[in-house]
């Protein structure tokens, strides 16, 4: 008898990995530079708990909608904006409802020295740094962020030519890290360990100093009939997934309870 049950649970176990292959899928996802850290631990628990397969591509948001437009095979886009999945929507290269918030952004000005950057970003107004780097506003949503936080403290004009360009977040933060610029405006998530800065000196740039940084996710056209995309989207919603974003400094929409659909 318990040999003739242990063969009945091998089989239905050996039946489900079976169906469980058979139903997978694969993806490929376009990731904000902004949100690597964080994703690359959601891919592996999606595949892991899914058995959908998923490659990611990680860049800048504006560089990205170039490419969906001309025809990349992306089947969803994790944005650094709102603006891009709705643009992508409106032209007819996103799913038409499938845009929602999966996370909001903030915004931190950062040097890897420890007594530069003060608590209220007050070093702005001083002359105890060389360079600065901001991402490509032109691209990356936190660039601009980055250029209002400046024009707002009417520090903008003066420092200026002291500002060197990232082509992504990704970029911006190597800049800072290495010492090539002193200090600079990146993601909190790039240096953060549950909201506390890991190293370095940082001022945490209040949210009504800029415009908020939605970070939209949108079912893209290649991903219409796939059902690891539309999985991904689903997976993106759970508690276990928000606990995670939240824990790499990033906010959610209302009051980090639900995502928000999307709706302009």
């Amino acid at each position: 008898m318990k040999n003739s049950s242990a063969a009945w649970i091998a089989s239905v176990v050996t039946l489900f990995g079976i169906a469980r292959g058979l139903s997978a899928a694969e993806l490929q996802i376009a990731v904000a530079a902004n949100f690597a850290a964080p994703m690359k631990i959601i891919a592996q628990d999606f595949q892991r708990d899914t058995g959908h397969k998923v490659s990611v591509a990680i860049g800048a948001t504006g560089q990205f909608y170039a490419q969906i437009r001309n025809g990349a095979p992306f089947g969803v886009l994790l944005a650094a904006d709102d603006e891009t999945p709705l643009r992508l929507e409106r032209e007819g290269f996103g799913i038409s409802g499938s845009r929602a918030t999966y996370a909001v952004g903030r915004l931190v000005l950062w040097s890897s020295k420890p007594d530069l950057v003060d608590s209220s970003g007050g070093v702005l107004k001083s002359n105890r740094f060389e360079k600065i780097a901001i991402a490509n506003p032109k691209l990356a949503p936190y660039g601009a962020a980055a250029v209002e936080v400046l024009q707002k403290m009417d520090v903008y004009e003066r420092i200026k030519p002291r500002i060197v360009e990232g082509a992504n977040i990704a970029q911006t933060y190597q800049f800072v890290a290495s010492g090539n610029a002193s200090l600079g405006f990146v993601a909190l998530a790039q240096v953060s360990d549950q909201g506390r800065i890991r190293e370095g000196s940082a001022w945490i740039v209040p949210s009504h100093m800029h415009a908020p940084i939605l970070q939209d996710a949108v079912l893209l056209a290649a991903g219409r009939n796939n059902p690891a995309a539309h999985a991904f989207l689903d997976y993106l919603k759970t508690d276990k997934v928000k606990s995670m974003i939240r824990s790499f400094g990033y906010e959610l929409p209302d009051g980090g309870t639900t995502a928000r659909p999307a709706t302009r």
